[in-house]
């Protein structure tokens, strides 16, 4: 959980100095509680008011997936490529009547079941086999397969864009409302004119935690939180683009092993199994498979 990490850097850093500098915790602590109380209130508030319920499930979803950090790692791009290879093969050797069982019922197929991690995510499951269906119904100009399935992609990722939006919008929200904490301290101030100085001193102190806070929350909490998000969305958008790849190449004419080589090649540098782990495991696979 290398955001944990980060967040331990920034409070260890920021209330370190704090302290170094002769600063007392103990006003903060103190007009914490209702500062905190008012900005996360008004946050989610405010939040629930601009987003539909689906954004607002999406969003929190969104916040475990940033923390997760990207689903897909170099073995899941290899056994992308070998299951890809296993059904473009299947369809071309053995014909629609074939692969028709494994399209239809995925979860009975042998070759999904090769992979278990894949088959366990049903959206990317079904991804694969609606453009895999097109290709035996005779859908084969690559062309218009490949605007299709972009348009498909640019869809999908929007639609995940949404949340990590909603969040970017929350966390550039946040000073303001620790403004608003802050004006309310202030104003609880003013009524209090009648205190000696060092009381007056503490609740205006008390008063500026809330714009501390919305600062701190803002950046370096939700806002960090929204970028990862996106960098999570666009790398899961380049494990269903290689899938778009593959079935253009073969479209076009490309042996499997050779679609396969391309899609490969889009694969993103730090994931990318190289020519020859991918040529040993496409010579590893059950030949009952193959």
């Amino acid at each position: 959980m290398i955001i944990f990490f980060g967040l331990a850097i920034v409070l260890v850093c920021v209330f370190g100095s704090f302290l170094i500098a002769g600063g007392e915790l103990g006003i903060i602590a103190g007009a914490l509680p209702q500062e905190l109380l008012i900005i996360a209130g008004a946050a989610a508030g405010a939040f629930i008011i601009a987003n539909s319920s689906t954004t607002l499930r999406r969003a929190a979803e969104g916040v475990r997936r940033a923390f997760e950090g990207e689903r897909w790692g170099k073995a899941d791009y290899r056994d992308l490529l070998c299951l890809l290879f296993l059904l473009i093969k299947t369809l071309r050797t053995r014909g629609v009547v074939a692969i028709e069982s494994h399209i239809e019922y995925p979860e009975e197929s042998r070759l999904f079941a090769a992979f278990p991690r894949i088959a366990a995510d049903p959206a990317l499951v079904s991804f694969i086999c609606d453009y895999v269906r097109m290709m035996a119904m005779n859908f084969e100009d690559p062309n218009q397969m490949a605007d299709a399935m972009e348009a498909d992609l640019d869809r999908h990722v929007a639609e995940e864009y949404q949340a990590q939006g909603a969040l970017q919008t929350l966390a550039d929200s946040l000073p303001a409302l620790g403004i608003v904490a802050a004006v309310l301290g202030v104003i609880k101030t003013m009524g209090s004119v009648d205190q000696p100085t060092e009381v007056l001193g503490a609740m205006i102190g008390g008063a500026l935690v809330g714009t501390f806070l919305g600062v701190l929350l803002s950046y370096t909490v939700v806002g960090p939180i929204a970028s990862r998000l996106a960098q999570v969305i666009d790398a899961e958008a380049k494990y269903l683009t290689l899938v778009k790849t593959v079935i253009v190449a073969h479209l076009q004419g490309q042996a499997p092993q050779v679609a396969v080589e391309l899609g490969r090649r889009t694969t993103p540098s730090n994931h990318a199994p190289t020519f020859a782990e991918m040529e040993a495991a496409l010579d590893a696979l059950p030949r009952d498979l193959v």
